[in-house]
């Protein structure tokens, strides 16, 4: 299956000694592709150099089988992003901040707007002005503003923050929805295992910068019993290896 995103070698060290080492992944067309692992672990760092809005110290990136930075225009036109927080206009309605975005993307239809309004359960708040929405409301929002252009890959960093329980099953199932009938790539960051375990097809174990293992979903349960406990299981795998080292 052809890779849409493939990650070799990443490194990123920042002045506090965090980042991330060595990070390898593919993410191929059709994935569900879930970094899990605990704030600070680095998942967010490696959704920023992926993305370009940081620059790493080494290692690859190819988006598309496109080399990064050098392609990096016509490459993120396909994609949709969304890292690390949920930004809108608070001063404007919820339709008038999607409209503002569609200005990104000449020839988008007006209808689509109120297509992404619905997939995001905020069709009946679309005259109401963000600043009044609640945060989940906001993440709604902002998630609905990724999708405008109908990109081949989306990039979502902690996606189900302030999102209530309907709203973190909505985001389950649009997720699901676009992936199994429309063929589009997600790349998702959590904390949250068993969202995690429900929502993704493969997924990378990411603790202190580094990438612990990547495997599909039913190889991980299979031989854990569940995702949290393969999580748990590779994380004191790293640390008897760490506690190893300083031994010898």
């Amino acid at each position: 299956m052809e890779a849409v995103l493939q990650v070799r070698g990443l490194n990123k060290k920042y002045r506090n000694g965090r980042g991330v080492r060595n990070v390898d992944f593919t993410v191929r067309r059709g994935d569900v592709f879930g970094l899990c692992g605990p704030n600070g672990s680095g998942k967010t760092t490696a959704l920023k150099l992926v993305t370009g809005l940081i620059r790493a110290d080494g290692g690859d990136v190819a988006l598309f089988g496109e080399p990064m930075p050098h392609r990096f225009e016509s490459a993120m036109r396909r994609v949709g992003c969304m890292v690390e927080s949920a930004d809108v206009y608070p001063y404007m309605s919820g339709y008038m901040n999607l409209k503002l975005a569609a200005r990104f993307y000449p020839g988008l239809k007006h209808t689509r707007i109120d297509e992404v309004l619905e997939w995001v359960g905020l069709a009946p708040y679309r005259r109401e002005k963000a600043g009044s929405y609640s945060l989940g409301m906001k993440q709604r929002l902002a998630l609905a503003a990724v999708l405008l252009n109908d990109p081949e890959l989306v990039i979502l960093d902690e996606p189900a923050n302030g999102l209530d329980i309907e709203g973190t099953v909505m985001l389950r199932e649009l997720i699901g929805r676009l992936a199994a009938e429309r063929g589009t790539t997600f790349l998702v960051s959590s904390h949250m295992l068993d969202e995690m375990e429900r929502m993704c097809s493969r997924v990378g174990f990411m603790y202190g910068g580094a990438l612990l293992r990547e495997a599909a979903i039913g190889e991980l349960t299979a031989e854990a019993g569940g995702l949290e406990q393969a999580y748990l299981a590779e994380i004191r795998k790293a640390k008897e290896g760490i506690a190893h080292v300083g031994v010898v």
